[in-house]
């Protein structure tokens, strides 16, 4: 088997390829073994030159050339939940999600990028390896900083300067669904007992 390519099966390549965020298997420097389709969309479609590279590097992050040594070496590196979680991965650690906020250059300068976080350990010829799955979430964490809404009615103004319920707004962006009920105030408020059925009378 190629050392770059750990999933060389067909039918776990093809299953690998199925999960639907960038996902990557990294070893405990966080290099870059081997990824899936969406990571290809997510880091560029060449794959050689991105497999053997570090997590930081492969994602310009912006801090990962601040040290001549490369990603992982910087003052800002301690602190990286990429970095951290695949490291206590490899320890043993059970899976879990964290958020991380990445200042990645581009062309156009540096943005920030929103990434939920999940390392998972296994081996793999000995060794043992981290799948890292990577769900960006800027979308959402944008729509947390600043929601445009109604003070009357709760409908939400999209981009294009329109009013959506709130349903709509979420589902269009984020494919939520909502179910619904009611409150207790509000059902006391519209649909009060009457004495018979146990309400106290003038109750709102």
């Amino acid at each position: 088997m190629p050392k770059d390519r750990v999933v060389s099966s067909p039918s776990f390549r093809s299953l690998f390829d199925t999960i639907p965020s960038p996902s990557l298997i990294v070893d405990q420097d966080v290099r870059i073994l081997d990824m899936n389709s969406k990571a290809h969309a997510l880091l560029g479609d060449n794959r050689g030159a991105v497999l053997r590279m570090r997590g930081g590097e492969a994602l310009h992050c912006l801090y990962a050339k601040e040290s001549p040594e490369g990603c992982g070496h910087a003052a800002f590196c301690k602190e990286c939940v990429v970095r951290n979680s695949v490291k206590k991965a490899a320890l043993g650690e059970k899976p879990h999600r964290k958020s991380a906020k990445f200042d990645v250059v581009s062309a156009s300068g540096v943005a920030a990028v929103h990434f939920l976080v999940t390392a998972a350990p296994f081996s793999h010829g000995g060794e043992t390896l981290v799948l890292l799955i990577l769900e960006d979430v800027s979308e959402l964490v944008l729509l947390r900083s600043f929601v445009p809404i109604c003070a009357w009615c709760k409908k939400i103004r999209n981009d294009e300067n329109y009013w959506e319920s709130v349903e709509t707004y979420f589902k269009n962006r984020t494919d939520i669904d909502f179910s619904h009920t009611i409150c207790n105030e509000c059902r006391d408020k519209n649909f009060p007992l009457t004495p018979e059925e146990g309400g106290v009378q003038g109750k709102r």
